[in-house]
């Protein structure tokens, strides 16, 4: 135990010293804004009807305001910040192989399943904190629309906040995982993002059009995709009042099936993960 918590701590110094990362993290943030709060606030202010589906300037406001703290933070968490998630998980895995540090990792004194048990609480610890200062930077904007137009202050209950929390840490870390696999079976960066980023922006979306218009015979395939998944767990977290839904928000399956669909993505990632890295060669 005491081998994995300095692995830990060792994968979190570099992770804080890496440039990448706060380029992920910052663009995270600055797509959660602009999508959630000064598009929406742009088109309040324009009119709105035009913009949105036709709802009125008022319908508009009100989800910018803190009541819809946990939608218009999570919402972009199934496409956007999930492959910025993935990209994560690939460099931090993968860039291992692609620096030469793997012979090094594996042959120190920690074994190859505590180093990897060290890596993933690391990306555990990184992603509640990124997802911690998502709601943050969200808190503060929406607060400061509702100050500045004179509108309600309500916030989300505790447990609607918790449960958002829980939902966004859960999507990001499955998408993360879905990085890690990548990165560690394909023993590299470059083509692990490039091929995670073309199935969550244009695969999943293709298939899930398809079953919904032309081949119904692949809804079942659609019901187990990850990005449809985490779009209907965001789907059952989120409170009413959104103008619109975010891309790749539906309600193909319940929450409770994408809960656990979700969850056994992550844990078949792991295993898969752990098993790779133990039974090849590192050369």
């Amino acid at each position: 135990m005491f081998e994995i918590v300095r692995v830990t701590r060792a994968e979190l110094f570099k992770l804080v010293r890496r440039p990448a990362v706060w380029v992920l993290l910052a663009t995270a943030v600055l797509l959660s804004q602009v999508f959630g709060y000064l598009i929406p606030y742009l088109g309040y202010r324009g009119g709105g009807s035009d913009m949105l589906d036709g709802s009125s300037p008022e319908q508009i406001l009100a989800s910018t305001l803190p009541a819809q703290l946990v939608a218009n933070t999570i919402g972009g968490f199934p496409v956007f910040a999930g492959a910025l998630a993935l990209v994560l998980g690939a460099l931090m895995f993968g860039g291992e192989y692609g620096w030469g540090t793997i012979k090094t990792l594996f042959t120190q004194r920690p074994g190859r399943v505590s180093v990897l048990a060290g890596q993933f609480a690391a990306l555990v610890v990184a992603l509640t904190v990124a997802v911690a200062i998502m709601f943050g930077f969200g808190a503060i904007t929406s607060t400061a629309i509702a100050v500045g137009e004179n509108e309600s202050m309500a916030w989300p209950s505790v447990l609607d906040l918790l449960q958002g929390f829980a939902a966004g840490w859960l999507i990001l870390l499955m998408w993360a995982c879905l990085g890690v696999v990548l990165g560690v079976v394909l023993r590299g960066v470059a083509l692990p993002i490039g091929l995670g980023v073309v199935w969550v922006l244009g695969i999943e979306n293709l298939v899930s059009a398809m079953a919904g218009s032309m081949l119904s015979a692949l809804e079942p395939l659609r019901d187990v995709l990850p990005g449809v998944n985490a779009g209907s767990l965001v789907s059952a977290v989120i409170p009413p009042g959104m103008v619109e839904a975010p891309p790749g928000v539906s309600t193909s399956v319940d929450g409770g099936r994408a809960l656990i669909t979700l969850t056994s993505y992550v844990l078949v990632c792991v295993a898969v993960a752990i098993w790779s890295s133990r039974r090849r060669d590192i050369a």
